[in-house]
C-alpha cells in the first residue's frame, strides 16, 4: 500500500510540479505528517526532491527528472473506460482506480500529449445527468457491478409496474451496465433472453453460487440500441393512457420533451364535445409519470393503468390538504 502511496506522490509532482504538503495530502488520503515522512523516503531512494519554503513553497522535482515506473494494475486498467465520469466510477466504487490510472498515463505521455489532455479536461467536462434530477438510490449497484464482473448469477427482488405490478423474483445472468441520463439499467438473460432491468427497481440481491458463460456475441451497446429504438417506438407495455385538453396537447413538449411527445401526438384520438383528446404516452414507472404529468395540471386526466390513476389521485388530495379552500 505505501509503495503504491509514493508512486501516486512521485507522479504528482512529475506531473502538476511543485505542490504543498497539504494539497499532496489531500489528493492522497493522508495527513501531512504522512506525506513528511513519504518524501523522506524518496529522497532516501535517490529520487531528486527538494523542498521550497514560503507561502507558495512545496515540494518539487529536480528539472529534467522523470520516472517510467508507470504500469497500470489491472484494476486501473479496467476502470480507464470511466476516465472523464468521475460520478459513475465512484458509484461503481472504482473512483480511486480511475484517478491512479489517470495520474499513470498522465505521466506516461510526452509532454506535447500531456498538455494537450490538460487543455481538453479544462475545456471540456460530462454531465449526464438532466437538471434538477436527483440520481436514482442504488444501494446494489456495487452488488450487481460485482456479479457482472465475476460472471455470477444473482437472485433479485424486483419492483416492477408491468404487466401487474409488484414485487417479483427473477434469477439473472447480469450481461451489462447502462448508464442513461444518470440512471443506471441492469442488463440480464432470464430464461436465456436478455432483459432490462433498472438498478433503482431491484429491492434485494442475493449473489448464487453458479458461473454462467456468457453468451457467444453479445453486444451490449448494439443490444441497448435496438432496446431504446423500441422504447422510443411506444413498443413497451408501460404506458399511460390520458385526455388532454388542447392546451395540454400544445404542453407536451415541454412535459414530456420532444421524443416522449411526439410519440404521444401520434396517437392522439379526435377531439370530444368538449374538445378533450385522448392519447398513449411512454413513460417510464409510476413516480416519474406522476410527476411529469402533473406539470400539465388540469389540462390532464389519467385513465389508465389503474396504479397510475391511483397514484395520481392520492399525490392531488395531498395537495389539495395543502391549500384548504
Amino acid at each position: 500500500m505505501r509503495a503504491s502511496r509514493l508512486l501516486s506522490l512521485l507522479l504528482l509532482l512529475q506531473n502538476r510540479g511543485r505542490m504543498s504538503a497539504a494539497h499532496l495530502a489531500a489528493e492522497l488520503g493522508v495527513t501531512s505528517r504522512t506525506v513528511y515522512r513519504d518524501v523522506e523516503a524518496l529522497a532516501a531512494a535517490g529520487v531528486p526532491i527538494y523542498a521550497e519554503h514560503g507561502p507558495t513553497g512545496g515540494y518539487q522535482l529536480m528539472a529534467g527528472y522523470r520516472t517510467r515506473l508507470t504500469g497500470l494494475t489491472a484494476d486501473e486498467a479496467e476502470s480507464l473506460f470511466l476516465t472523464g465520469m468521475p460520478q459513475p466510477a465512484a458509484e461503481l466504487g472504482l473512483g480511486a482506480q480511475v484517478a491512479a490510472a489517470e495520474l499513470k498515463l498522465m505521466a506516461a505521455l510526452p509532454i506535447p500529449y500531456r498538455d494537450a489532455s490538460i487543455r481538453i479536461r479544462q475545456r471540456f467536462h460530462l454531465d449526464a445527468p438532466g437538471w434538477y434530477h436527483e440520481p436514482d438510490a442504488v444501494p446494489h449497484l456495487l452488488a450487481v457491478a460485482d456479479a457482472l464482473w465475476q460472471d455470477q448469477a444473482i437472485e433479485v427482488q424486483y419492483r416492477r409496474w408491468s404487466p401487474r405490478p409488484g414485487e417479483v423474483t427473477r434469477r439473472l445472468h447480469p450481461l451489462g451496465l447502462v448508464l442513461k441520463a444518470g440512471v443506471w439499467y441492469l442488463i440480464a438473460a432470464a430464461h436465456g433472453q436478455p432483459r432490462t432491468y433498472r438498478v433503482s427497481a431491484i429491492v434485494s440481491l442475493r449473489p448464487l453460487p453458479e458461473r454462467f458463460t456468457r453468451p457467444d456475441g453479445f453486444d451490449l451497446a448494439a443490444f441497448w440500441h435496438a432496446h431504446v429504438e423500441r422504447y422510443e417506438q411506444a413498443d413497451t407495455d408501460e404506458v399511460a393512457t390520458v385526455r388532454l385538453t388542447p392546451a395540454g396537447v400544445s404542453a407536451l413538449p415541454d412535459a414530456l420533451g420532444p421524443k416522449a411527445a411526439r410519440l404521444a401526438l401520434r396517437t392522439l384520438t379526435p377531439a370530444d364535445p368538449d374538445g378533450w383528446r385522448q392519447a398513449t404516452v411512454p413513460l417510464e414507472n409510476v413516480p416519474h409519470a406522476v410527476a411529469t404529468l402533473l406539470r400539465l395540471g388540469p389540462d390532464v386526466q389519467v385513465l389508465a393503468p389503474t396504479q397510475l390513476v391511483t397514484h395520481m389521485a392520492a399525490t392531488i388530495q395531498a395537495m389539495a390538504r395543502l391549500y384548504p379552500a
